[in-house]
């Protein structure tokens, strides 16, 4: 399993990947979700102070990539390098995805280094060569079992997960020896039973490997789109192996060895559930070949839907994400997926949810009370933050409350990649500041003009900044913009440094934010959504 944040310090880097996306079309929802929930996982872990590597990037081999390009009358390589500057990376950018690589299959960093590990294992007899027959999905680039697909109503074999009807294939390939690695792997699993998450991904890998596995056809010779077989060139490496090997030759191998060394293997592989088998079985098998450390873990999140179907391009229920954020903007987008769906199942997208969440939770929730205790600050007290007095039981209820959050929610996100538990973790104690200027009644308060009275105001008022304070840093890794807008509100910077610096960990340490901090008013968090525009 991934070694924790405390061992892994100065050493091993925290090391997450999404997997590499097919650029035969621009991203939808589906990508970005999985995006976004790595760049959470690898915030909060940076913010812990962690050594972290956040690698994502494109799949630009394949039949599907050559089809796509062929109908668009340009090269592979033209369709992928449009592709990738002008809608993947932007996207990322826009989304403010923080990954530290992106690695492109089509760039010789990757090519060379593919051809060298599959050289190494077609060297030391665990690759031959023989003949495949059998349905193939192109959309999935996946060689599929009798068992996996569907019948259509006039007896047609389909795809399962696109719905189309597969190929019959029939040609001389090269086979890696899988079939011998089915012992190994159920090994593994049961020595490291939290590798494949959720459970219910781990009980279908487990009973998928039990039943027996194929050797696996790692070489296509009817196209050539892809990387050379480096022995028989008149072959193409199969894309999912050329894929998989991403995570390695993105981090060094046989090139920088003290980067992979210090690197790889990944701590955890975010992936959707369609392609779970390729990264809980056909990965590690080839590492286990190949001598090389296997993944700490597997996490399969569940697919967004769109009316009872899988969210996707070939569906025709793709969403593009700007959609959304042009609405609702990017930080409440990268909130919302991870807040309204647990991860590792299905969800389906609605923008009647989204709106009465944003609305409930982040405008009126969170929003309305940093901006409440900015202009009580204010009015109250010209702007600068007033020391605590003695702190009674409301006081110490909410200091407890803020330690049970921050607990929670570095266990549930940093550990258990249970994005949502953590975030209600978070605004569960947002809610109990809200409930505890209600039952204080500071404006109240504040016409005792007694010392008594200015000092309990003061407790009051200082209380609720403090709570944001801590607030701002939890929620920095899932809404970077709107944290950084709350921190300079709270005038934290001048005194505690950047917010990217605080950690996670200690933000319930309470009393960081200093007596005479400028506190001001800033611009409106989560403001009122406009009705959107009618087509």
């Amino acid at each position: 399993m991934a070694a924790t944040g405390s061992e892994k310090q100065g050493t091993k880097a925290f090391y997450v990947t999404t997997p590499i996306y097919y650029v035969n079309d621009a991203p939808h929802l589906g990508h970005a979700y999985t995006t976004v929930a790595g760049d959470v996982l690898t915030r909060w872990h940076r913010q812990r102070g962690e050594k972290v590597w956040y690698l994502t990037g494109t799949d630009e081999h394949g039949q599907k990539i050559m089809r796509t390009a062929e109908a668009n009358n340009v090269t592979p390589q033209a369709w992928c390098d449009k592709l990738v500057e002008e809608a993947w990376k932007p996207l990322w950018e826009h989304l403010n995805i923080a990954n530290d690589d992106f690695i492109r299959t089509t760039q010789k960093r990757h090519t060379d280094r593919v051809q060298e590990f599959v050289q190494d294992l077609y060297d030391k007899g665990e690759i031959y060569k023989g003949g495949y027959e059998g349905p193939y999905c192109v959309g999935c680039e996946e060689f599929k079992l009798p068992g996996d697909l569907v019948e259509a109503e006039d007896g047609t074999k389909l795809c399962p997960v696109h719905k189309r009807p597969v190929e019959i294939l029939k040609e001389e390939n090269y086979f890696f020896k899988l079939s011998a690695y089915g012992p190994k792997l159920l090994e593994f699993y049961e020595a490291n039973p939290g590798f494949i998450q959720p459970e219910s991904a781990r009980n279908e890998v487990v009973n998928f490997v039990k039943q027996g596995l194929d050797d696996l056809s790692i070489s296509r010779s009817t196209f050539d789109w892809g990387i050379p077989v480096p022995w028989d060139e008149k072959h193409v490496i199969y894309v999912w192996i050329d894929a998989l090997l991403n995570y390695a030759t993105a981090v060094g191998y046989n090139e920088n060895p003290a980067k992979f060394e210090e690197t790889f293997p990944a701590d955890v592989h975010l992936i959707g559930k369609d392609i779970l088998r390729f990264h809980a079985v056909i990965w590690p098998a080839m590492l286990m070949a190949q001598g090389l450390p296997v993944p700490g873990r597997v996490a399969a999140n569940g697919w967004l839907m769109v009316g009872g179907e899988k969210m996707s391009k070939s569906n025709l229920t793709g969403i593009k994400p700007q959609d959304l954020t042009s609405h609702f903007g990017v930080d409440a987008y990268r909130w919302y997926f991870l807040r309204a769906i647990a991860f590792g199942q299905d969800g389906s997208f609605s923008w009647e949810d989204f709106t009465a969440r944003y609305t409930s939770e982040l405008a009126n929730d969170y929003g309305n009370l940093a901006s409440r205790v900015a202009a009580m600050v204010g009015k109250y007290f010209g702007g600068e933050l007033p020391a605590s007095a003695a702190d009674g039981d409301a006081e110490k209820a909410v200091q407890d409350g803020l330690a049970a959050a921050v607990a929670t929610a570095d266990r549930k996100i940093g550990e258990e990649l249970d994005f949502q538990a953590g975030i209600l973790a978070i605004f569960d104690f947002v809610k109990q500041v809200n409930g505890y200027i209600t039952e204080q009644e500071p404006w109240k308060v504040a016409k005792d003009e007694s010392e008594e009275g200015r000092a309990r105001l003061a407790t009051i008022l200082y209380t609720a900044a403090e709570s944001l304070r801590a607030v701002a840093v939890l929620l920095n890794p899932i809404m970077p913009e709107t944290s950084q807008a709350l921190w300079d509100s709270l005038g934290a910077e001048a005194s505690l440094g950047t917010l990217a610096s605080q950690p996670v960990q200690d933000a319930a340490t309470w009393g960081q934010l200093p007596a005479g901090a400028t506190v001001t008013k800033g611009a409106v968090l989560f403001p009122r959504l406009e009705e959107p525009k009618k087509d």
